[in-house]
């Protein structure tokens, strides 16, 4: 991790996979108790690594190399036509920067969420504690962004702050909005922040080859993934063409 810091990784058991249900997963953890974790998150994105509540972790899952660590560089993202669309479609929505700390408006609207995409996947019926679980860490440098249409809150994009890049960690919407693609805006809304405070990458966290849920993260160019080794331009990863 670095000439200047060490930390301890480990291994978690095999778990059922979150993303093929017929396969079994594995991580590597950094060190969740070592005081310098708050320190190295920012460079472990660049290695990979992705954080969870108070874990930073990267899959590391025996004859499976299916999930690929992914990022905007966003000073050269161009939006698409449907994305411009999308921007326009929502241009009456605004958005602000709140402390990442639950509240009844912002856990109301998760359970919606949840309730509705996730029905009998183990995520729906959230209790406050598998939000906090999940979405807080006390040492992580955590912001919401809340989207609203005049007073109603419509959507949440949970995002890490860090002095090079921003790490989307999860949006979450109101369902009944469906039809305004608030998932993409809440993308191009982070892009545009990155922008603002000067930053280079946003962090998308996996891309999965023909996962249905994972396909929409291709449609952001230009997108880079990481080799193991490096960064490349996504046009050039198993010979996928830009869409």
């Amino acid at each position: 991790m670095g000439n200047t810091h060490n930390i301890r990784i480990f291994h978690t058991a095999e778990h059922p996979c979150g993303y093929w249900p017929e396969r079994v997963a594995r991580d590597i953890i950094l060190d969740p108790s070592d005081p310098t974790l708050p320190l190295l998150y920012g460079h472990a994105l660049g290695l990979g690594f992705r954080r969870s509540g108070g874990h930073v972790y990267r899959p590391n899952c025996a004859g499976c190399q299916a999930c690929v660590a992914v990022r905007i560089p966003v000073n050269e993202f161009v939006p698409s036509r449907s994305q411009k669309r999308c921007l326009a479609r929502n241009a009456d929505l605004s958005m602000t920067v709140l402390p990442a700390r639950r509240s009844p408006e912002i856990f109301s609207l998760y359970r919606r969420y949840l309730d509705s995409r996730h029905t009998g996947g183990g995520m729906d019926g959230p209790k406050p504690e598998d939000f906090d679980a999940f979405l807080a860490c006390a040492w992580s440098p955590t912001e919401f962004l809340a989207i609203r249409q005049g007073d109603e809150l419509v959507a949440v994009a949970v995002t890490d702050v860090h002095p090079l890049s921003l790490s989307a960690v999860y949006t979450f919407f109101s369902p009944k909005h469906h039809e305004r693609s608030l998932g993409t805006f809440a993308i191009l809304s982070q892009i545009e922040l990155a922008k603002k405070l000067g930053r280079e990458h946003l962090y998308l966290g996996f891309w999965l080859d023909a996962h249905p849920k994972m396909s929409y993260k291709q449609n952001f160019q230009p997108l880079e993934y990481l080799d193991g080794r490096e960064w490349k331009r996504f046009n050039t990863l198993r010979n996928t063409p830009l869409p």
